[in-house]
């Protein structure tokens, strides 16, 4: 008998991560993968690679539902045939409670953008993106990682070795690395400054989310910069109370989604849309073109399987989005 299993899919600007999971929601495999600015790659990458190991395992695997979440959401969607797209708050925000039932606020910061939710009885009560500001998120650790001269794995434990962090501006990530370069320069050890840069971050992340809001514990820290212990120690700091880091901690927007498109399929009783592994062979084309069919001028994306149109969005009127055949493309100028 197939071994029965949910996908989730969470496409991010810097990392993709694929998860399957089993009938008690367990994850059997999980993969954190970069995105290398080519998410429909990756996600083939991510789908063959897990398949492999799961048909070692398994053998024979059926995937009965399929869900997507992060930036690519919706592209990940059209490429494999997804039950449910989802936004990441709802599938973060879902896998924590799952773990850990009374967490009251989510830290999560991933590569490029942050979050923080606030949970009260188990539902999500309010929430604050932030999008713009690099300062405090992994791709600026990276960077930094790199210029310092420390693999990026290891800044928790030079963290956690200092013994007076200096005090980094972190505003702004042309501030910050302005004035890490200016405490080097006058002699600050590199175990002080990445101490800094981590109390920086955190400070970075409560000003710009948190101002305002309640935090209440449980505290709950995921996404890919909750890897580093000195950034979880400086949010205990900030903070005044132990911040959990889950297990799946990295991949926890797949394994939310992958839950909550479970969920669905098993309420509604429907078959799931899901193409099958058969798509990592298929060629698959993105292109974007201006709308002129009125003032607003949109940007529309348009996804192609093996030639033919299998999604169009960033329409406001629903112009093209509605429309889902390769005829259309054909037949555009005349519409």
């Amino acid at each position: 008998m197939a071994k029965k299993l949910a996908l989730g899919i969470d496409v991010g600007s810097v990392t993709t991560k694929v998860v399957f999971i089993d009938e008690n929601d367990e994850v059997v495999e999980g993969l954190y993968l970069r995105t290398t600015g080519s998410p429909i790659i990756t996600i083939k990458k991510g789908m063959a690679e897990a398949y492999d190991y799961m048909f070692k395992k398994y053998g024979d695997v059926e995937v009965i539902a399929v869900g997507t979440t992060g930036s690519g959401r919706q592209l990940a969607g059209v490429i494999v045939g997804a039950d449910m797209v989802k936004n990441e708050i709802s599938a973060h925000a879902y896998a924590a409670i799952h773990e850990v039932p009374d967490v009251s606020t989510i830290f999560e910061i991933g590569g490029q953008d942050s979050k923080i939710i606030f949970i009260r009885n188990g539902a999500v009560v309010d929430f604050a993106m932030n999008t713009v500001c690099a300062a405090g998120t992994g791709s600026f650790l990276d960077h930094q990682a790199e210029r310092i001269g420390v693999p990026i794995e290891k800044f928790g434990e030079y963290a956690l070795r200092s013994e007076s962090p200096v005090r980094i501006a972190g505003r702004c990530t042309v501030f910050a690395e302005s004035d890490m370069i200016h405490k080097q320069q006058m002699g600050a050890t590199s175990e002080d400054i990445i101490a800094g840069l981590s109390e920086s971050l955190v400070r970075n992340y409560l000003n710009n989310l948190a101002r305002g809001k309640e935090l209440l514990p449980r505290f709950v820290f995921q996404g890919g910069v909750s890897e580093n212990i000195g950034i979880v120690k400086a949010f205990e700091r900030a903070v005044g109370h132990e911040v959990t880091v889950p297990k799946n901690n990295k991949i926890m927007g797949a394994w939310g989604v992958a839950m909550l498109a479970k969920r669905e399929i098993e309420i509604t009783g429907r078959q799931t849309n899901f193409k099958g592994f058969k798509v990592t062979e298929l060629k698959h084309e993105t292109r974007v073109f201006y709308c002129d069919g009125c003032a607003n001028n949109c940007e529309v994306y348009e996804v192609m399987e093996n030639g033919e149109t299998i999604a169009y969005w960033g329409d406001r009127c629903g112009r093209w989005s509605n429309k889902l055949t390769s005829k259309v493309r054909v037949n555009r100028s005349k519409v």
